[in-house]
């Protein structure tokens, strides 16, 4: 049977409402693109990505969101992401000049309702060892959050 009412995933309350929305209009985007989209993975590193994008051929997409200029200049551990996947975006919103984005990065403009890519991001394969681990991790996340959706009261610990 399927549902026919959208469930709403709970807040953690990392995110501002800008945030939320340009996951959301970014989330749409990739999945019009033919690929499984889910926020906030923990890397092995610890640090937690804002969203991981795996495309229809295993490809490995990171994007890091930006809200406000200040939340760029604040904030480098974008830098940490370039290992653990194919394509690096940032993504923020029309308030946001497109200039303060490094140029080896790729650019997303997003509102709740959807995206655009302004630049592409460049390609840097993965070694085989690591898309495997990546896209475990991502397999493992996404089914305990979905599983946790019908079960919350299983005690599973954020992933």
């Amino acid at each position: 049977m399927l549902y026919s009412q959208s469930i709403t995933p709970p807040r953690d309350g990392r995110q501002s409402d800008r945030a939320l929305a340009i996951q959301r209009g970014v989330g749409r985007l990739f999945r019009a693109r033919g690929h499984a989209v889910i926020s906030e993975l923990v890397l092995t590193t610890g640090r937690r990505a804002d969203i991981i994008a795996l495309g229809p051929n295993g490809e490995i997409t990171i994007v890091e969101i930006k809200s406000s200029i200040e939340d760029f200049r604040a904030d480098n551990k974008w830098f940490d992401y370039a290992p653990f996947c194919d394509r690096l975006y940032f993504a923020s919103h029309a308030g946001v000049p497109a200039s303060i984005f490094p140029e080896t990065t790729g650019l997303i403009m997003a509102d709740a309702y959807g995206a655009e890519i302004l630049r592409e991001a460049p390609v840097a394969t993965l070694a085989g060892a690591r898309r495997k681990a990546m896209t475990i991790r991502f397999a493992q996340a996404a089914a305990h959050r979905l599983h946790g959706l019908f079960d919350p009261e299983a005690g599973f610990a954020d992933v």
